[in-house]
C-alpha cells in the first residue's frame, strides 16, 4: 500500500513556475513507476508525465514537452513536477499516480492516487 500527497498548487499568472511535490509513504515507493495527471473542469483526466523506478525513463505529454520536467527523490519518497512557461490551459487539479509498470500509467491506469492539488494559471 502506497498512500500519496500532493502539494505545492496555487495561482500564478501565465509565464510563471510551479513546483509540484508528491510523498508517499512506505518503504515500496521506490518500486513503483510515478506519474503525474491532470483534470481540468468539464474534461477527463488526461496523463501529464511518468518516471520510471530508476529515473532511467521518463516521458511526457506533447502539450507540456519542453516546459514541464519530472524528477523523483526516493530518499526522501517525493516525485516532483517542474512547471514552467505555464499556461491558463494548464489549469487543472493535479494528481500523482503509482504503478508497477509506467507503460500502465501511460495509459492512466494507477494503482495508487493523490487527492490532488489545484493549479490555477491566470493570463
Amino acid at each position: 500500500q502506497v498512500q500519496l500527497v500532493e502539494s505545492g498548487g496555487g495561482l500564478v499568472q501565465a509565464g510563471g513556475s510551479l513546483r509540484l511535490s508528491c510523498v508517499g509513504s512506505g518503504r515500496a515507493f521506490s518500486s513503483y513507476a510515478m506519474g503525474w495527471f491532470r483534470q481540468a473542469p468539464g474534461k477527463e483526466r488526461e496523463f501529464v508525465a511518468v518516471i520510471s523506478l530508476g529515473s532511467g525513463s521518463i516521458s511526457y505529454a506533447d502539450s507540456v514537452k519542453d516546459r514541464f520536467s519530472i524528477s523523483r527523490d526516493n530518499g526522501k519518497n517525493t516525485v516532483y513536477l517542474q512547471m514552467n512557461s505555464l499556461k491558463p490551459e494548464d489549469t487543472a487539479v493535479y494528481y500523482c499516480a503509482a504503478n508497477l509498470y509506467p507503460f500502465k500509467l501511460r495509459d492512466g491506469v494507477g494503482e495508487f492516487w493523490g487527492q490532488g492539488t489545484q493549479v490555477t494559471v491566470s493570463s
